[in-house]
């Protein structure tokens, strides 16, 4: 075999990965993979401002795409600025790699500049951390770390790289190399009899599609099941897309946060609930004792130790969700299909007469309305982004999702911040499918100041999005929780100073991007036209701030079955 540099055999690696894209951050650490790129020059490299803006766009990518993000960066404080981004990761079940240089290993143990235990700080939010000290194995972990970040509940895998390792030559051919093949986990045909004799016994049945249904691919087989069987399909936020929002099928979002009324409403009256995919969070959940009633659960998900986490279902079931929902319709049409019957009729019921109120024309804005503006003006090819805050509740309540891998939120870490870099990610991910595809960040004036500067990275190199802001110069959710949770106060959430605080449309500019401030709910829409224009003018990120009402809250609860309603409902 012909002997090559090993980083080059790496870039390799990430090629034939289907890696086009990578997101980092140089450093004299992980310079000599840098030099790989720089002589095959068929990766593109976007050059961050912050390494956990690295792991968010790697995350977007990933979303979007279905494959492995790749963030790199070099040694000590790259790889902890990573964390966030890993547990992000983690958190979501999205698959990326981030990529650290390291000290060479003969100085590994004394304390050299910028050498730190990084697979040892890694370890907890990755599903591998591994540092490389033998030049042969590179590829192989390369690879193995590919298809552990594919395989069973998707992560994230994190390589370190010491210096004087990556400057070694190995024996290595890329033209009798492939990645290793990822095992999807075929479900039981007992267990899936039993949950069928299940599902037809109920009367009352959701299926509820959590985010495995959207990482397995299986929106399809979901929708072709509910059809057939004509059982009612609701969505965690996780899963929100696998269906579109407006299908006859779809019963709503039940939590005690992210949901509609008539979500929580249906469930509640729901007599049994087959979870694809979910992991029954405690926002969704909310009261334990109320969520899981008297009704049956059959819970299925690709990690065996996801059943039972929270509690123990009727029936679990370790098993890929596509390759499930395949062999569930397969055995549901020995019996035949069923009709649309009162159960359905019911649950469209809830949907047309238990809503929140959106129409609002008052000044400042009330949130439901820019919502309202936001469903009416973008079409359902939009991807969406968003991240953590009363903004992010408010979406989940409001916003409709009409298709897999287009609503991408941050739902379980929550980090602030992760919006900007989060739809860099995604626009670069649809560079060669899509390349006129909208991607919209909804982006709360807090969070938008955490990664701001990732905006240089849109500007530098030519990727338009747009961004609406919800400005209510608050922590608006801690607000509400320290005024309306038990604590009587609002202690240290108040952001605002001088007139207006921070002039974001002047931060936007400083970027060489540009921006627009709303103060009336009837400019929404002209803006959201102008934002678009300007962001296919400029090729760059183009910014809508709309000022809304200072302390609006958004519905919540501790129970679905006893949600708190801070407006008049219809």
């Amino acid at each position: 075999m012909p002997k090559i540099p090993v980083m080059q055999a790496v870039v390799e690696v990430l090629k034939s990965e289907g890696i086009d894209t990578v997101f980092g951050c140089p450093g004299a650490a992980i310079l000599p993979l840098y030099k790989a790129m720089e002589l095959d020059g068929s990766i593109e490299h976007l050059i961050v401002r912050h390494e956990e803006g690295a792991t968010h766009m790697a995350d977007g990518w990933s979303r979007t795409t279905g494959n492995v993000g790749v963030a790199i960066g070099t040694s000590g404080p790259a790889g902890t600025n990573m964390i966030t981004g890993l547990y992000t990761a983690q958190a979501d079940s999205v698959p990326i790699l981030c990529i650290t240089g390291q000290a060479a290993v003969s100085k590994l143990h004394q304390e050299a500049f910028q050498a730190v235990d990084i697979v040892s700080i890694a370890a907890p939010v990755t599903k591998w951390a591994v540092q490389v000290k033998e030049a042969a194995q590179m590829p192989w972990i390369f690879r193995e770390a590919f298809r552990i970040a594919r395989s069973g509940r998707p992560g994230p895998v994190l390589i370190d790289l010491p210096i004087d390792v990556q400057k070694q030559e190995i024996e290595w051919d890329s033209t009798i190399d492939e990645p290793l093949p990822v095992q999807r986990s075929v479900p039981s045909d007992a267990r899936v009899e039993r949950a069928l004799e299940m599902l037809l016994a109920a009367e009352r049945p959701l299926l509820l599609a959590g985010g495995g249904v959207i990482l397995g691919e299986a929106s399809a087989e979901l929708l072709d099941l509910a059809e057939f069987l004509q059982i009612p399909i609701q969505a965690t936020l996780m899963g929100k897309g696998a269906i579109d929002e407006d299908h006859p099928l779809y019963a709503g979002m039940t939590g005690i946060q992210t949901s509609q009324r008539y979500g929580n409403a249906s469930f509640l009256e729901s007599d049994l609930v087959l979870a694809l995919g979910a992991r029954f969070g405690d926002r969704h959940t909310g009261d334990l004792a109320t969520y899981r009633g008297s009704r049956k659960f059959i819970h299925v998900d690709v990690e065996p130790t996801q059943i039972g986490k929270v509690f123990g279902p009727d029936l679990g079931i370790v098993a890929d969700t596509k390759l499930f929902l395949k062999a569930l319709l397969d055995k549901a049409k020995q019996h035949g299909p069923r009709e649309k019957g009162v159960w359905v009729e019911r649950c469209q019921e809830l949907k047309r007469t238990l809503l929140r109120r959106e129409d609002f024309d008052t000044v400042p804005v009330k949130a439901p309305r820019v919502f309202k503006e936001i469903n009416e003006f973008y079409g359902p090819d939009t991807y969406f982004v968003t991240a953590i805050g009363l903004y992010q509740i408010w979406s989940g309540q409001h916003q409709k999702a009409h298709k897999p891998r287009h609503y991408q939120v941050c739902g379980q870490a929550g980090p602030l911040g992760w919006e900007i870099p989060a739809a860099i990610g995604v626009k670069k991910a649809l560079k060669k499918s899509q390349p006129d595809a909208e991607v919209v960040g909804i982006v709360g004036d807090y969070s938008f100041q955490f990664l701001v500067e990732e905006l240089a990275v849109g500007a530098q190199y030519d990727v338009p999005f747009v961004l609406i802001m919800l400005n209510n110069e608050y922590l608006g959710l801690i607000r509400m929780a320290e005024d309306h949770g038990g604590y009587d106060m609002k202690y240290e959430v108040d952001i605002h100073y001088d007139t207006t605080g921070s002039d974001n449309v002047k931060i936007m500019e400083a970027y060489g991007c540009s921006g627009v401030r709303v103060a009336d709910p009837s400019e929404i829409r002209s803006s959201l036209e102008w934002a678009r224009k300007e962001a296919d003018r400029t090729s760059r990120p183009v910014l809508v701030e709309i000022m809304i009402e200072r302390e609006g809250n958004t519905a919540n609860g501790t129970s679905i079955a006893a949600m708190r309603e801070y407006e008049p409902v219809p």
